[in-house]
């Protein structure tokens, strides 16, 4: 059969949706599967779908690259230094020509501090912590992670130098 994109429901075979709010969704009876793009599927309506013999899936870990890179680090630096004002700063008009003494001066303000040697937290190891977690280590920090209900194999792509913590206080 030729797969052919749709924005509507009718006629189509499967679902693919990344945040919308699903419950109360009329589905047709042509619907096979619903596929959710992240890790989680509590925008989709289970127990009418499982009723209706839609298989639900979801794609856990398929974006956690990113949210390692976007939320967790580039949040981590734009909150150790005043990157946002730094460009603020630079894009200001300066009309009246100041002195390099006086600029330097002014330029003190967005150093911040570096992330290397601080110590990170993490609750919860799986897809997106170990990432995390692992790449802290590889910028300086020192991080402790927190997960009760770690696997075996999560546990075997942590790096050594993550400590364990046994309770989350």
């Amino acid at each position: 059969k030729h797969i052919k994109q749709s924005e509507s429901l009718e006629g189509a075979d499967a679902v693919l949706v990344r945040s919308a709010a699903m419950h109360g969704m009329e589905l047709p009876k042509s619907i096979l599967a619903v596929a959710r793009a992240g890790a989680g599927v509590n925008n989709i309506p289970l127990a009418d779908c499982a009723e209706q013999g839609i298989v639900v899936f979801n794609t856990p870990g398929a974006n956690a690259n990113g949210v390692k890179e976007l939320p967790c680090f580039a949040g981590m630096l734009l909150a150790s230094r005043d990157i946002a004002g730094g460009i603020e700063w630079v894009k200001s008009d300066k009309e009246d020509a100041i002195s390099q003494r006086q600029q330097k001066k002014q330029k003190k303000k967005f150093a911040g501090c570096e992330i290397s040697g601080k110590k990170l937290g993490i609750i919860g190891l799986g897809a997106i912590g170990q990432l995390v977690a692992n790449a802290a280590t590889h910028l300086g920090m020192e991080v402790y992670g927190y997960d009760p209900y770690i696997s075996v194999d999560a546990a075997w792509n942590l790096s050594r130098d993550i400590h364990h913590i046994q309770n989350v206080e």
